[in-house]
């Protein structure tokens, strides 16, 4: 394989940090939401236990994701038909639209039921906004990085998406030293959705300067037609892919929102460790992880996918009952974020290659569809309705039943890493050698 001269490796690596900011605060505004729940679930639900209270707010966080398979489907055409950019601009638009309407409904005691409907529809907008943010990203990451260096490249998805949820600790720790927990209840947590919003303008800019990727421009000049072109009758073409990024997300998800989004509620709620602890558990334990995502990408590249995605399905399955009911008893700070860390090493087995290995399965045509609308359906089923499960387990009396759950899931996934081609080897993205080269338009 040839070695990039150095000004096309400058162009990937700008391109790459164009399309991960954008991603970075696009995922911001959606964890904002989770990192602030603990603050503002009394005021858009009437008053109940905290249990209760923050099972409401999962399940508008469940209901969010049953808007990603929509946002998958049409945002995945639309960056099939008009390009990567042109998604990747209006899916962060419609991220701070939410971020708005979150920012400046009244609370339930002054507007009553109107509160949560309003909550509802801000984060039905952000849900359709996010599972197409996925599909665009993974796609164009994919397709602008160097061939021989993709994992590396594409891993930097799961660094700004993480990125995205440490800055939202990051706020919500700040705002911490700054305001008293009434403060915090009463208004504090406004402050970090209209943060969102204005950090949108930023990604305007630098989305509407970044490249369109060779491998779309050749396909557009194709004698497919634009409607042969980001279709479901196209993607219908590639049943066992689609199959086949339904299995592989459907363990990784439940994973990744177990140990990255409920984590720190599981840690207040169950193991009795106070807010602002597991907030510090929860941002040190992250920024670790984000550091590991280049680290494995890097590692596919020379190894393959295959034995990185059956390393976790192993792992997550036989090690998450005793990691979770370890961590369920546990009240050391330290001891919390030494358990933390071991699942997180584990779940970045398959965040820092996720997306090239689905991108890896598609041709140009269908690319960000097919990415997209199975990843976005085995999220709304299964990563969505993690943390809802959860608590309404734990309400039940019979918590522990979750954590044979996620590690269910994670089986299942791991049959379908054991059986699966390394899809490093013949990638549809080798079709063009010049696909990793952007070209201005």
């Amino acid at each position: 394989m040839t070695t990039p001269a150095p000004g096309r490796t400058r162009s990937v690596a700008a391109n790459v940090v164009r399309g991960s900011i954008g991603n970075l605060i696009e995922w911001y505004d959606w964890y904002a939401y989770t990192a602030f729940a603990i603050y503002f679930a009394q005021v858009f639900f009437p008053k109940g236990d905290a249990t209760a209270q923050l099972l409401n707010t999962a399940g508008i966080f469940a209901v969010g994701f049953l808007m990603r398979p929509l946002g998958g489907w049409l945002l995945g055409r639309y960056a099939d038909r008009f390009g990567r950019r042109a998604a990747l601009t209006l899916s962060v638009l419609m991220m701070a639209a939410g971020s708005l309407i979150i920012t400046f409904t009244p609370g339930y005691a002054t507007i009553g039921i109107a509160a949560p409907l309003l909550l509802l529809l801000a984060r039905l907008g952000q849900g359709l906004s996010l599972g197409g943010e996925y599909a665009t990203s993974a796609t164009y990451l994919s397709e602008v990085a160097t061939p021989g260096k993709r994992g590396y490249y594409s891993s930097y998805q799961y660094v700004t998406l993480t990125s995205g949820q440490l800055l939202a600790l990051g706020v919500q720790i700040v705002l911490q030293q700054f305001l008293t927990a009434a403060e915090m209840k009463s208004w504090g947590w406004r402050v970090a959705f209209g943060l969102g919003a204005v950090f949108a303008l930023v990604v305007m800019y630098l989305r509407a300067t970044m490249d369109e990727s060779e491998s779309y421009r050749k396909a557009a000049g194709t004698d497919d037609g634009r409607g042969a072109r980001g279709t479901i009758r196209a993607l219908l073409n590639h049943p066992r892919e689609v199959l086949l990024v339904f299995g592989l997300t459907m363990g990784g998800t439940v994973a990744f929102y177990t140990y990255t989004t409920y984590l720190q509620k599981f840690m207040v709620n169950t193991g009795g460790i106070s807010v602002e602890a597991a907030a510090w558990i929860n941002f040190l334990a992250l920024l670790v992880f984000v550091i590991l995502q280049p680290v494995v990408g890097a590692l596919s590249d020379r190894i393959g996918r295959r034995p990185i995605l059956i390393t976790f399905g192993i792992a997550g399955t036989l090690a998450t009952v005793p990691l979770l009911t370890l961590l369920a008893h546990t009240k050391n700070v330290f001891g919390a974020f030494a358990l933390m860390m071991f699942a997180l090493l584990i779940v970045t087995c398959y965040t820092s290659i996720n997306a090239i290995v689905k991108a890896e399965l598609f041709p140009t045509r269908v690319r960000a569809l097919g990415v997209g609308l199975p990843y976005a359906l085995a999220v709304a089923i299964f990563g969505g309705t993690a943390e809802y499960i959860a608590l309404w387990l734990k309400k039940a009396g019979v918590e522990s039943l979750f954590f044979w759950y996620v590690a269910g899931c994670i089986l299942v996934s791991l049959i379908v890493y054991a059986t699966m081609r390394e899809t490093s080897r013949e990638s549809p993205i080798d079709e063009h050698e010049s696909s990793s080269s952007p070209v201005s338009s």
